[in-house]
């Protein structure tokens, strides 16, 4: 009786450990669309992304272990702050209608500094745990690239984290199908040429593969999210 009563805590505390987790990404992810850059259905969009892509790579022996079960569960869960430092991007930049100088871009890059600045500080305060090695994995690291020539710390190949490999490649396919003011949204088939056009330039030769397995399924959640309006964005890096 004692041990099962002791069970019934553990499980009710990791529970709330839960709660408590998705309430800290809620709220962010809901501070992240106060600002008129992004839709909802972007956030909705890389999130089953990147499930499908760590689903996929799962499978293969060299990733079972970096990639168990509740790696995978927090990945889905934590891809919606993978933006969060564009809420200290000013908004003469983060919204102009026109293409970035190079001044600016420099400044909008900074995004990826200060999502992870907001992560570790809630790291120091609530201590070491996946959780938040994670989410700052995602936030710092998703616009590097494989041949080393990404931001912030042009980092390259497995020196670049694998949540951020992953988040690169969801969010890249996303920004191609999607409308920017300085272009239209390309088909499927033209961003699935792209991305596999940047194996093993911009991105992980192996979720490339993944991504190349999965082709279906990110269309077919493309189309379940489908979001409306033209989101000011990032040029693209195609």
């Amino acid at each position: 009786m004692r041990f099962l009563r002791a069970d019934r805590q553990v499980r009710e505390r990791t529970r709330k450990l839960a709660l408590t987790q998705d309430a800290i990404i809620q709220s962010l992810a809901a501070l992240t669309e106060t600002r008129p850059h992004e839709t909802g259905g972007h956030i909705q969009r890389t999130r089953h992304y990147i499930r499908v892509l760590a689903g996929r790579l799962q499978a293969r022996p060299e990733f079972r272990n970096r990639l168990d079960d509740a790696t995978v569960d927090l990945l889905f869960r934590l891809a919606p702050l993978h933006d969060i430092g564009k809420v200290g991007v000013r908004d003469r930049i983060l919204l102009k209608p026109d293409r970035l100088t190079p001044e600016e871009y420099e400044e909008m890059k900074r995004h990826t500094l200060y999502g992870s600045e907001t992560i570790r500080l809630a790291k120091r305060m609530m201590g070491e745990d996946a959780f938040f090695q994670i989410a700052d994995d995602l936030v710092l690291n998703h616009h590097e690239r494989w041949d080393g020539s990404g931001y912030p710390n042009g980092l390259r190949e497995e020196s670049i984290p694998l949540p951020g490999r992953l988040m690169a490649v969801a969010d890249a396919y996303d920004a191609i199908i999607s409308p920017r003011v300085y272009k239209p949204a390309q088909m499927h088939e033209e961003a699935v040429r792209i991305m596999r056009e940047k194996r093993g330039t911009y991105f992980d030769p192996d979720v490339v593969d993944a991504f190349l397995e999965v082709i279906e399924e990110f269309r077919e959640i493309a189309a379940r999210f489908a979001g409306a309006g033209v989101e000011p964005e990032l040029p693209p890096e195609t």
